[in-house]
């Protein structure tokens, strides 16, 4: 088990990986020429249209702050916020495992919880004394 236990800083720094390549993956095509698009998609939802841009920015910029472990507790918040908005007014509609359900967004959400309660791990643009702290065990 101590083994394990060693490896929970590579643990974290694969979700903060997987998390934030699938932001910027998600968020470049609405930043890069989409956002016109995204913007008018987000009003259609009953939101103001402004957040389209609040969205599409969270996406590509936090995901790039995920990936080099910057503000890392901040951006997934912000993610698991955009989820819990894209579930309930876009996939909650389509069912856990229907055609646009909502079990890929539900995953993101719980892969940024933990990165909410844990931090990213010691591997990353540190600031402070997060570098420093252990997990528990």
């Amino acid at each position: 088990m101590d083994f394990l236990n060693r490896m929970q800083p590579l643990a974290l720094l694969v979700l903060r990986l997987v998390l934030g390549a699938i932001m910027i993956a998600h968020g470049y095509p609405k930043i890069a020429g989409g956002l016109h698009q995204h913007t008018a998609a987000v009003g259609s939802l009953g939101l103001p249209s402004w957040m389209g841009y609040l969205s599409a920015g969270t996406e590509f910029f936090g995901g790039i702050g995920i990936v080099l472990g910057l503000f890392t507790r901040f951006f997934s918040l912000a993610f698991f916020i955009e989820m819990a908005v894209a579930i309930w007014k876009l996939h909650y509609k389509h069912g856990l495992t229907g055609q646009g359900g909502y079990q890929f967004p539900m995953a993101l959400m719980a892969i940024a919880f933990a990165l909410i309660c844990f931090d990213g791990g010691p591997w990353g643009v540190m600031f402070g004394r997060r570098g420093g702290r252990k997990l528990q065990r």
